[in-house]
């Protein structure tokens, strides 16, 4: 192992250790918060859900990535090798999935509540569990050729090698239809989640000068918890567009050159779990309830028992 192998391996376990943390902390003071509140908040289900989804992406295609780069091969059999990839691209798919039903969520919470609004927001709530259950559905039917195309390390009658896993050839035919499916899925839910994350922005910027005209300039006022979310979720849809919009050019660059660059490669492994890993903290920073938890979980806060 070079220095550069060197480099891009202790960065590659210091984001999957930082963001499986994170993600799992998050997941389980979302839990928490869902068993004791009698009435679960649907954001807090969303955020859950996004945490869930961001773990199966890191385990699944982070650890392996992480095992090449320090040096180990061949250490997933066939089976190994169709679970890793075929759990990596559903959890990639739930990620833009939930990310793009929180920001639908969160805009439809802070739109003026007019009575063309009040009806969906009484009905969205409803819906958010039957959502989770069609895009699971979803991307488990369109990333099953995974199951199929996807074999051991080094076989012979693969075409495509991933490191530490193989594609089987297929027709040019096939190869299209999955490109153009997964192109138009992502395309749909950035393209949704980025409508959104622009409305909320509208009326969020309606909002502080509507404030500001009442309060006038030297008293600053109270943030609502509405509006609080709805900039956490902007920031999140921002970070996701960029990072999706980072991920597009890199591969079409890949695809385009005679040589790809072991370098190009590694940078683009590296940044492609960026937002999962991100992701909880840029979370777990804008939920004042986080730190409530910390407080009172602190040995510091805890009254002296002598």
């Amino acid at each position: 192992m070079d220095n550069a192998e060197l480099s891009f391996g202790i960065m590659m376990l210091f984001q999957i250790s930082i963001g499986v943390t994170g993600n799992v902390f998050l997941l389980l003071f979302y839990i928490r918060m869902i068993f004791i509140n009698h009435k679960p908040s649907s954001s807090d289900l969303i955020l859950a859900h996004l945490a869930l989804a961001n773990t199966i992406t890191l385990l699944t295609r982070g650890i392996p990535d992480t095992l090449f780069l320090w040096g180990l091969r061949n250490f997933l059999d066939i089976v190994g090798c169709k679970m890793a990839i075929y759990l990596y691209r559903v959890g990639r798919g739930l990620t833009i999935c939930t990310t793009c039903l929180l920001s639908i969520f969160q805009a439809v919470t802070i739109s003026p509540g007019t009575n063309r609004w009040a009806g969906v927001k009484a009905k969205l709530p409803k819906c958010i569990l039957p959502s989770f259950v069609i895009f699971w559905i979803l991307n488990m039917l369109i990333d099953f050729n995974m199951l199929i195309f996807v074999t051991g390390p080094q076989n012979t009658h693969a075409h495509q090698d991933m490191k530490y896993c193989s594609v089987i050839n297929t027709s040019a035919q096939a190869t299209l239809i999955f490109s153009v499916v997964l192109s138009l899925r992502d395309l749909f839910f950035v393209g949704l989640m980025s409508v959104a994350s622009g409305y909320m922005v509208f009326v969020l910027h309606r909002h502080h000068r509507q404030v500001r005209h009442l309060h006038g300039p030297g008293r600053p006022p109270r943030v609502m918890p509405e509006v609080r979310a709805a900039k956490r979720v902007v920031s999140l849809v921002t970070l996701y567009v960029l990072l999706y919009g980072r991920q597009t050019v890199m591969l079409a660059v890949m695809l385009n050159v005679k040589q790809i660059s072991p370098l190009l490669v590694d940078c683009h492994m590296l940044l492609s779990f960026t937002f999962s890993a991100i992701s909880p903290f840029l979370m777990i920073h804008s939920d004042r309830r986080m730190r409530k938890f910390w407080k009172r979980e602190s040995p510091a806060s805890d009254p002296d028992p002598s």
